[in-house]
C-alpha cells in the first residue's frame, strides 16, 4: 500500500513538474519582461523584452483595423488565448516634433518631442525571436488602463502606473504600439500629429494596420527608409485616435523624410524636421497654428548650423520647443536623441534634462 502511494505521489509530482515546465515556457518570456520593469524618473519607467513579440500572429490574422481591436489582440496574446476582453482605447490628440541631423564626424543623429496632456511612458527594448532588435516608446495611457483623475496641477490623467507584477504585465500590450523608436540597423521612426482630424482609412486586401502599430512593423522588420516605405505600401493604413498623423523617419544614411497620407494616399516629402502640421505640397502648411514656431526655430538651427549638431547641440535645439506644463497639459512628456550610427537612444523625462537615460542595441547574443 506504501509502495502504491509512493509510486502515485511520485506521479502527481511528475505531472506537476511536467505541468510546470509547459506554462514556463508558454509564459516564462513574459513574465521575465514583466518582471524587467523599472521606473527610470517620474512619468518613465523601463522594461525589456525578449522572445515571441506576436507580430508573426498579427499579421496572420490579417492585421486590425482599430486601436481597439490591436488592443484586444495584444491582451488575448499575453493570456496566450485564455482571455478575450473588451478594450476602449484613449482617443486623446498629441503633439510633437522632431529634427535630424549630421554629426561633426560624419553620425546621423535625430531628436524628437513628444507633447501629451498626461502620460505614463515606457521604454519597450525588445529583442525578439524574428526581426531587428527594437527601442521604441509608448504610452501607457492609450489603453485606458487605470481610471481618469483630475491631479492638483490641474492637469487630467490616470492612476495606472506600471508598478506592480500585475500593471507590469499589462505593459507588455507595449508590444504593439510604438511612438516612436529605432532598430540595430538605425532606422528611427517617430509618430505626430498632421494637423487635421482627416483620417486615414485605406481598404483593400492588403493586411491591416493602425498608426502606432505600423512602426513597430516597420522597425522590426525594415533595415532603412527605402524599406519602410516598402513595408507601407504592402499594408492597409489605419488612423489611431481618429485623427491625422505624419511620420518622422530617417536612417543611417543621413536621409530625412516625412510620410503623409492625402485622399488615403501615402506622401513622402523631404524634410529634416517635423512639427504638427502638412509639409507635402498637397496640403502645405495645414494645420499650421497661429503662434506655433516650433517648426521654424527647428529650421532655423538647422540652417545656422548647415544641419550639423553634436548631440549637446541636437539636445539643445530640441529642449527649445519642448513644451511646458500648463493647466490640463503636461507639456512635453519625453524627449529622445536617437544615434543612428551608432544605434542608441537618450530619454529625458518631463524636460529634466540634467537627467538623461541611454540604452544602446546590438544586446542579442
Amino acid at each position: 500500500m506504501k509502495k502504491a502511494l509512493k509510486i502515485a505521489l511520485w506521479s502527481v509530482l511528475g505531472l506537476l513538474i511536467v505541468a510546470g515546465v509547459l506554462v514556463f515556457m508558454e509564459f516564462g518570456p513574459l513574465v521575465k519582461g514583466a518582471n524587467s520593469c523599472v521606473k527610470l524618473d517620474n512619468g518613465l519607467y523601463y522594461m525589456e523584452y525578449r522572445g515571441d513579440d506576436g507580430f508573426d500572429g498579427l499579421m496572420a490574422k490579417g492585421g486590425f483595423e482599430s486601436a481597439d481591436q490591436l488592443a484586444g489582440y495584444a491582451i488575448e496574446f499575453l493570456s496566450k488565448g485564455h482571455y478575450k476582453p473588451d478594450v476602449n482605447t484613449s482617443k486623446e490628440p498629441y503633439g510633437c516634433s522632431a529634427l535630424t541631423v549630421r554629426t561633426p564626424d560624419g553620425g546621423v543623429l535625430m531628436g524628437r518631442n513628444f507633447d501629451f496632456p498626461s502620460a505614463i511612458g515606457v521604454v519597450m527594448h525588445c529583442i525578439p525571436d524574428k526581426g531587428y532588435e527594437t527601442i521604441t516608446t509608448f504610452n501607457v495611457e492609450f489603453y485606458n488602463f487605470g481610471e481618469r483623475q483630475r491631479v492638483g496641477d490641474g492637469t487630467s490623467g490616470m492612476d495606472f502606473k506600471p508598478e506592480g507584477f500585475k500593471n507590469q504585465y499589462l505593459c507588455l500590450t507595449g508590444l504593439f504600439v510604438a511612438l516612436d523608436g529605432i532598430n540595430e540597423k538605425g532606422l528611427a521612426i517617430a509618430d505626430l500629429m498632421a494637423g487635421d482630424t482627416i483620417e486615414t482609412h485605406q481598404r483593400t486586401s492588403r493586411p491591416d494596420l493602425t498608426t502606432t502599430a505600423a512602426i513597430s512593423y516597420m522597425l522590426k522588420n525594415a533595415a532603412n527608409i527605402d524599406e519602410a516605405l516598402k513595408l507601407l505600401e504592402g499594408i492597409d493604413m489605419h488612423s489611431d485616435i481618429g485623427s491625422a498623423h505624419h511620420y518622422a523617419m530617417a536612417d543611417v544614411s543621413g536621409r530625412s523624410v516625412v510620410v503623409e497620407y492625402v485622399d488615403n494616399e501615402m506622401v513622402v516629402t523631404e524634410s529634416p524636421a517635423v512639427a504638427n502640421h502638412y509639409l507635402c505640397e498637397q496640403k502645405l502648411n495645414v494645420g499650421l497654428e497661429e503662434g506655433d514656431d516650433r517648426y521654424d526655430k527647428l529650421c532655423q538651427r538647422f540652417d545656422q548650423t548647415n544641419g550639423v549638431m553634436n548631440k549637446k547641440q541636437l539636445t539643445e535645439a530640441i529642449a527649445v520647443v519642448s513644451q511646458p506644463q500648463r493647466e490640463g497639459f503636461l507639456g512635453t512628456a519625453w524627449t529622445m536623441v536617437m544615434d543612428l550610427t551608432h544605434p542608441s537612444v537618450t530619454y529625458y523625462s518631463r524636460r529634466h534634462f540634467s537627467k538623461s537615460f541611454h540604452f544602446e542595441l546590438g544586446n542579442k547574443e
